[in-house]
């Protein structure tokens, strides 16, 4: 037999597949996944739960002319193999390569740009909002899952998508649940019934007429309508979006293709925003990721058979973070720690175990998270918010506002700081040290490896006031452990002295920077080698030394070039009137930088040893 898949070349193909052959399909599209994430690596679980919600949607809707904004994106892939991407997949998540989130200039059946959570249900409201205004007839639909609910700006695009007298269709994918007995006949027959255009015009009659009868008639249809929605809240989930002004319809089988595709045929036909809820497993038809998601959530290449990682992991700088984080709790009872719905992914499982009462997920909501801990800091508590760099920048007005304003001592945990790589312009944590250097009282530091990271958050959890520790993702440099001066607030360490050239390195660059060193000590050239280690605030005393004694400064950062580090030094000698020195900024342009491996990335934009040794050479 003929793979089915192969009948899907360009969007809108899925229409010509009978419907009897959707779930061979939806089995091969499974198959399809296995063979090529374990290869490249990528987000698994996630798009294995929503293969056949996926294959529904298609047949419902007609792209590019209707728009789906996924929510985060990262559940995307079934979407790009039915919209005739499935040969890109050979290169996701490489440079260069197919993305693994929906990429506007990647396809036109891609509605918008996403990777982060809980903006899925505002974009798509905004496409509704442009479609009135247009008198278009299009449709829109937005796909967000059950995490993502928790953000608070998916309430606020419920609170307004209420107001629309328009169709929008809110698609809420629950992964987090088994189904319950809610799913079948019953749930069925209510979610028919009130999508029904015979059902609505008759209880719009109904209601009228009530209300035309002289004097008792808008009493009558009031106390009917009253008693109709208490009985509702006994037989009819979803009540909350009901009492919103959104129609609720579910919940039903994420699974089953022709109840999805009847259900979101009627949701097609309403005049307002209709909620959606549609129960799915996450990982489902791959045994390993079935027990275990949430390991299979993103994973790095790995064997089909028995789902082990192909290559072997040394330590990483989340695995010491979470290390640290219980070692300072069983000594410091004021610890407590908070992270936003990524206890796995930074680092944090073992401390959730060891203390419960201590561990605060707040789920997706990074706003939430930095004031809940600012709340903690000013009832005595030493808080740890542990949050990627890339989502912290949601509550960059939290930091600045409740934090650092009233000079709370809250710790910042910056995972992922720097360049990332596969997952590309979202996730690149290549801005933190602009946005957090601009906020007054609040100090900001890079290790330079694996032991200083350690030694930074025990100077943070004493510091009184607010600091932000940031450390690269993956495997922690274990380098230099001999060079450990103790660390005192805004100093900076001397690693080598040398002579004419200075290499001041933030963090994951001072292991580049030694790299740079061994290379121009090869040619005759000896620099001096500085770990930063304080960003804000900086070690101007050392500075203006270093200017003195060299005649070249180069500073180097994982960080665009707007804002960073090497700005700031720039801006504090030329205050200083200190013009005579030559000054090279190693750093990332202004630019949203792509996927791909990071040292692919480095040597593209000039951070790799060899691309800095070229640009001092030039100057020399």
């Amino acid at each position: 037999m003929p793979n089915i898949l192969d009948k899907i070349e360009k969007a809108n193909d899925i229409k010509n597949i009978p419907p009897e052959e959707l779930e061979q399909l939806a089995w091969e599209i499974r198959r399809f996944l296995l063979e090529h994430v374990s290869k490249t690596g990528g987000h698994l679980a996630s798009n294995l739960g929503c293969v056949e919600l996926t294959i529904a949607l298609h047949r419902c809707l007609t792209f590019p002319e209707d728009k789906l904004v996924w929510d985060v994106g990262h559940q995307a892939y079934t979407h790009k193999i039915l919209t005739g991407r499935k040969d890109g997949f050979d290169t996701l998540r490489q440079f260069e390569g197919m993305s693994g989130f929906p990429k506007t200039k990647e396809s036109d059946c891609d509605a918008f740009v996403v990777g982060h959570s809980s903006t899925s249900i505002s974009a798509a409201l905004g496409m509704a909002a442009a479609r009135d205004m247009k008198g278009e007839k299009n449709k829109v639909f937005a796909v967000i899952g059950d995490g993502a609910m928790s953000g608070g700006m998916a309430f606020e695009a419920l609170n307004n998508a209420a107001r629309l007298k328009s169709n929008l269709v809110i698609v809420i994918n629950d992964n987090n649940m088994s189904i319950t007995e809610n799913v079948g006949g019953m749930a069925n027959y209510l979610s028919n019934i009130r999508t029904d255009e015979g059902y609505q015009h008759l209880k719009d009659g109904v209601e009228s007429a009530l209300r035309s009868v002289p004097k008792i008639g808008d009493r009558l249809a009031d106390r009917i309508k009253r008693s109709k929605d208490s009985l509702k809240r006994l037989v009819v989930p979803g009540m909350l979006f009901e009492d919103m002004g959104l129609t609720y319809l579910g919940p039903i089988d994420g699974h089953n293709i022709e109840q999805m595709v009847r259900t979101f045929h009627n949701a097609k036909r309403m005049n307002e925003a209709v909620v959606v809820h549609v129960i799915t497993k996450k990982g489902k038809g791959y045994a390993h990721a079935e027990k275990n998601p949430s390991l299979y959530h993103g994973v790095d290449p790995f064997e089909v058979k028995n789902g082990v990682a192909k290559q072997g992991k040394k330590e990483t700088y989340t695995k010491i973070f979470g290390d640290i984080c219980v070692r300072m709790a069983k000594d410091n009872p004021k610890i407590a720690v908070v992270c936003a719905a990524m206890p796995s992914g930074t680092g944090l499982m073992e401390y959730r175990r060891e203390f419960p009462h201590r561990y605060f997920d707040v789920g997706i909501a990074e706003e939430h998270a930095v004031t809940f801990a600012a709340g903690l800091a000013a009832s005595g508590m030493r808080p740890v918010v542990a949050i990627y760099s890339t989502f912290l920048q949601r509550a960059y007005d939290q930091i600045l506002h409740d934090v650092c304003i009233d000079k709370l001592p809250v710790t910042f945990a910056l995972d992922r700081g720097g360049l990332v790589g596969s997952d590309g312009e979202t996730h690149q944590g290549v801005f933190d040290l602009s946005y957090l250097s601009n906020i007054p009282n609040l100090v900001v530091m890079a290790p330079k490896n694996k032991d200083e990271l350690v030694d930074m958050m025990y100077f943070s959890v004493a510091y009184d006031g607010p600091t932000a520790v940031r450390y690269p993702r993956g495997e922690a440099y274990e380098g230099l452990k001999e060079f450990n001066q103790r660390i005192a607030l805004g100093k900076s360490e001397v690693i080598y002295e040398g002579q004419e050239i200075a290499l001041l390195a933030v963090g994951s660059m001072v292991e580049t920077a030694e790299k740079v060193s061994d290379k121009l000590r090869l040619v005759g050239v000896n620099p001096t080698l500085i770990n930063v280690r304080f960003v804000k605030p900086m070690d101007e005393e050392l500075l203006l030394s270093l200017a003195d004694r060299h005649r070249i400064l180069v500073t180097m950062e994982e960080n665009v070039k707007n804002g960073g580090f090497g700005e700031h030094v720039a801006d504090f000698l030329l205050e200083q009137k200190r013009t005579e020195n030559e000054f090279i900024n190693v750093s990332l342009p202004d630019a949203f930088i792509e996927h791909g491996s990071v040292e692919t990335l480095k040597k593209k934009f000039g951070l790799d040893a060899d691309s800095i040794v070229e640009r001092i050479m030039s100057r020399r």
